[in-house]
């Protein structure tokens, strides 16, 4: 449960990684399965008729009234959102065939935004905006009426945020399953009787895809108990490295951190009888004890030689093209199928005090040449047929983007690709031209906290100056920029979070950024601050005993400011900001209650721009 318009890259690169070794493996979705098999007629049906019955909530009522027009449309919804019935448009944009929940509610406040996003000519994108609105009604049904922590993009993500134990995780696993829980059953026990796995390896990148996780391999275990279960990705990567709690293995045989090339390898040749064999970076149960294995000669692989990505096995054919959000930048993420790459793995930077330094997805840096990745571009693109790339990387070294450019344009290969960046000096106005050549529309970026005292702290390595130039040439060569932006960091006071807006107003005004998003700080347990909190002025606080998950620290700040109201200011900003409104407006009016006006001179961000522009 994390994108319904693409496949999350994991499998793809660890199925490309053991095919290369000549390793017979399957790979399958079952978020996007979920999704399909609850939004349809049939599904639709399942869901009437699981609803509870006797008093119900308004919501409940008017779907029960509505569900016959609700499953007349929603097979039709979903072959337009597929691609596969574009004509459709004209029916779902006439306002009179889809039943309209709450969720198109908001439509009548927002004429001015819909007419900025769509004009008069953009018929299949407010299509699909409706249509994913049509969507997020269902999913309301389902929350509020089958279960209360379904929702398109998580599931059940509470029980794992923050979760320094099992309890209750264990507890929701032992609770009869809902509607949603009875459907992963059905897709797990399908994929188990064709495949017939000796091991099953799932990827679970975020919080949301934790309980569903477990649940899949709760009925593995059921299916068939002589099946092996390693268990991976971002989430275990994370938060799970303080692992002690053996009730975890009732449900799954492995526990695997960071990448997962070199641990799945070594399982596999323990499950296969191959004597001798050391588990590397692996949790496992040991006489009731939790027993971390690591061998200290195990060499993780270049990027170079973990191989091609590959979808095969994955039903491309099907994932949704959804609109749900007029940022864009996140239209850029949810809408489209974009094949997933590495320029390199890690990050080339690596001393953002906020950020996971110490863990191997940012702190290994390993590059491939960009002959390399352009052969598994075109290998993609032949498996395919789509040309759109997206380069997961944490920041793509701007040397490998130049000649990952230069190697594209001199191959000839028209393809469609953007990715995250730093925002540094290196990207010149020759070199975004060079990239926007090559088939780059767009990069994002963190700018965070815009206020050059705190991305000093930061050792972010730019200054807003800086940034203004780089972000202006990205501009300039027709390449959409996308700033990642941060409030409440450690000292950060109410000045300069007024400071910051104005800073990030100005690069709206002076075309510098089209699209940005603020993200509240979080002190994690694997970063710098976590590390040495005294040298960023804050305190941190007692935490529970860890026997299960441990990422995000509570912490105490000396500098007192409400950055829940601060938050609600800046969000309400940035929209406007995003929609060409509210430029004219000094920043400390978008805050509630009173808080100093800005210090920042008016003219900061055009007085760093080239003579001219």
């Amino acid at each position: 449960m994390t994108q319904v318009n693409t496949p999350y890259p994991a499998t793809a690169f660890l199925t490309g990684f053991l095919h290369q070794r000549g390793i017979a493996c399957v790979q399958a979705d079952f978020a996007i399965e979920l999704v399909l098999r609850l939004f349809s007629r049939n599904g639709l049906e399942r869901v009437a008729s699981a609803l509870p019955t006797g008093s119900a909530s308004p919501l409940i009522e008017r779907y029960r009234d509505l569900a016959p027009t609700y499953e007349a449309t929603v097979d039709p919804v979903i072959r337009f959102l597929q691609g596969r019935d574009p004509s459709l448009a004209l029916r779902i944009v006439s306002r009179s065939f889809l039943p309209e929940g709450p969720r198109f509610d908001a439509l009548e406040d927002m004429q001015d935004q819909l007419h900025w996003a769509f004009g008069t000519l953009g018929l299949q994108d407010q299509a699909k905006y409706l249509a994913t609105l049509y969507l997020a009604d269902l999913a309301d049904v389902i929350r509020e009426g089958i279960d209360a922590r379904f929702e398109l993009t998580r599931y059940a993500e509470k029980l794992a945020i923050s979760a320094p134990t099992f309890d209750e995780l264990h507890a929701a696993l032992h609770h009869p399953p809902s509607l949603v829980d009875t459907m992963l059953a059905e897709i797990t026990r399908e994929h188990l009787e064709r495949v017939q796995p000796r091991l099953v390896g799932i990827t679970t990148p975020f919080p949301g895809n934790v309980y569903g996780a477990l649940r899949i391999a709760q009925t593995i275990r059921t299916a068939d108990p002589s099946i092996r279960i390693a268990w991976g990705g971002g989430y275990p990567n994370t938060e799970l490295r303080e692992l002690k709690d053996p009730r975890v293995f009732d449900f799954v045989d492995y526990v695997t951190l960071d990448a997962g090339e070199i641990p799945v390898l070594r399982i596999l040749d323990a499950i296969s009888g191959r004597p001798g064999v050391r588990l590397h970076k692996t949790f496992t149960s040991e006489h009731g004890s939790v027993v971390l294995h690591h061998d200290p000669e195990a060499i993780p692989l270049p990027h170079s030689e973990t191989g091609t990505p590959t979808y095969d096995g994955l039903p491309m054919e099907r994932y949704l093209y959804v609109f749900d959000t007029l940022n864009p930048m996140h239209r850029i993420w949810s809408d489209g199928r974009w094949n997933k790459l590495m320029v390199a793995h890690g990050c080339y930077w690596s001393q953002c005090t906020f950020c996971d330094t110490r863990l191997d997805y940012i702190d290994r840096f390993s590059k491939a040449p960009a002959r390399l990745l352009v052969d598994r571009m075109e290998a993609l693109i032949r498996e395919t047929g789509q040309t759109g790339f997206h380069f997961v990387d944490e920041a793509a070294p701007p040397a490998m983007l130049k000649a990952l450019s230069e190697e594209i344009l001199r191959r000839g290969l028209v393809c469609t690709w953007w990715g995250n960046i730093r925002f540094e000096k290196s990207f010149t106005p020759e070199l975004c031209e060079l990239m926007a050549s090559a088939g780059c529309v767009a990069v994002s970026g963190g700018l965070e906290v815009a206020e050059d005292r705190l991305l000093a702290l930061i050792r972010k390595g730019v200054t807003v100056e800086q940034v203004a130039r780089v972000t202006h040439a990205f501009t300039e060569a027709g390449i959409m920029v996308h700033a990642y932006l941060m409030y409440g960091y450690p000292t950060q006071t109410v000045q300069e979070t007024v400071n910051s807006l104005e800073m990030v107003r100005q690069l709206f005004e002076a075309g510098c950024i089209q699209s940005g998003f603020w993200h509240r700080f979080a002190l994690t347990a694997h970063s710098p601050i976590a590390a040495d909190p005294d040298a960023y002025g804050i305190t941190l606080l007692p935490e529970p005993e860890v026997t299960f998950a441990r990422n995000e620290i509570p912490f105490r700040d000396p500098v007192k400011a409400d950055h829940d109201k601060l938050g609600e200011g800046l969000r309400k900003a940035l929209f406007n900001y995003m929609h060409g409104t509210g430029l004219d407006l000094p920043v400390h009016r978008w805050f509630p209650g009173k808080v100093p006006k800005s210090t920042v001179p008016p003219d900061l961000v055009q007085a760093s721009l080239p003579v001219g522009d």
